[in-house]
């Protein structure tokens, strides 16, 4: 274990700055719509210290945070009990200081952002507010930093939130599974975004539909997906190439996992942690790696705490910065943190 954050949370996220120190956002600490949370802070790993930041604009959860060139952090959208459901913000380091940008042109939460090639940020898909009652959006934007401005650019084919989305090596972004509501469910679909023709092209179903999976670009330039949710909860995996557009079926992980993450460490191996495996076991506190020159998975050591929804951010020095997360009704949302 490591120094515990000031505030326990989870749906949040970690942004890695460029000094190699980790900045915490948002999320909420209990089902009540007073514990959403504005406040942000920093972990300095020379001294394995956390220390408060200056509060955001709004209360966020389920939102985006994205390094610009300049060393900014765009936060954007996520569910709220404020009164910004559209907004966006940025963070200075050098300052501490949040400043709202103009609004997007939906509101969104549970969605994609991606850096582009050319600086730009790729706000993809989400809904309005975490029911299914409200709107699953297949609507997309794009945010300039150098006019700080949003721009309305081509809507997915699907709506989906609960999706990834991986920059390609070629600069493209394929956008995998994710949720559509309650007449869509689970989706299978993918699509891609080309940047210099802002145009989206449907490509190869994976075999399984999910969402609240994860998606890691391997160094072959494949990308690994695993876990997620559909029906239950799975212990699928499988590889897509982009060269071929095909998803081939891989080792089933030892344990099925929603809610959890996804590692590169600096050999290459995949380390998952966590997440929840519904009712076969709960919120797990269990990891597991993937070598993709063996294609196995291998039990590794276990978490000192179950958790589902936390973040996992690799350091400078290769070790894992495990933040927050929810462990159960008997654990409630965590403030621990751990280093693997």
């Amino acid at each position: 274990m490591t120094t515990d954050m000031n505030d326990a949370r989870r749906f949040h996220r970690a942004s890695i700055l460029l000094n190699g120190q980790i900045l915490v956002t948002g999320g909420y600490y209990s089902i009540r719509g007073d514990s959403f949370l504005r406040s942000a802070e920093l972990y300095d790993p020379s001294t394995s210290t956390w220390t408060t930041k200056a509060n955001m604009n709004a209360a966020r959860v389920r939102h985006t945070a994205s390094i610009l060139s300049n060393g900014t952090i765009l936060v954007a959208g996520g569910s709220s009990v404020s009164t910004y459901p559209y907004s966006a913000e940025l963070y200075d380091p050098s300052t501490n200081h949040w400043t709202m940008t103009p609004n997007m042109n939906a509101a969104r939460s549970g969605h994609t952002a991606s850096v582009l090639s050319n600086g730009k940020i790729l706000v993809t898909g989400g809904s309005n507010i975490d029911s299914d009652s409200n709107e699953y959006l297949s609507s997309a934007e794009l945010y300039d930093p150098l006019t700080n401005n949003w721009t309305i650019t081509a809507n997915m084919t699907v709506a989906r939130r609960a999706h990834t989305a991986s920059m390609l090596s070629n600069g493209t972004i394929l956008v995998i599974g994710g949720y559509g509501g309650i007449d869509d469910g689970y989706l299978n679909s993918t699509e891609l975004y080309d940047p210099s023709t802002s145009t989206w092209t449907m490509k190869a179903n994976m075999n399984a539909a999910r969402g609240e999976h994860t998606a890691t670009i391997l160094s072959n330039g494949t990308i690994l997906v695993t876990g997620g949710t559909d029906v239950g909860i799975l212990d699928s995996t499988e590889l897509y190439d982009p060269s071929t557009n095909i998803w081939t079926r891989m080792p089933k992980m030892n344990a099925p996992r929603s809610g959890h993450t996804a590692s590169t460490l600096s050999n290459g191996t995949i380390l998952v942690v966590g997440g929840n495996a519904g009712s076969s076991g709960g919120f797990l506190n269990s990891t597991e790696l993937y070598d993709p020159s063996t294609n196995n998975w291998t039990m590794r050591a276990n978490m000192n705490a179950p958790r589902g929804t936390h973040t996992a951010s690799v350091l400078s020095n290769g070790t894992i910065l495990v933040t927050g997360g929810y462990g159960g009704s008997n654990v409630g949302t965590l403030n621990s943190t751990e280093l693997y």
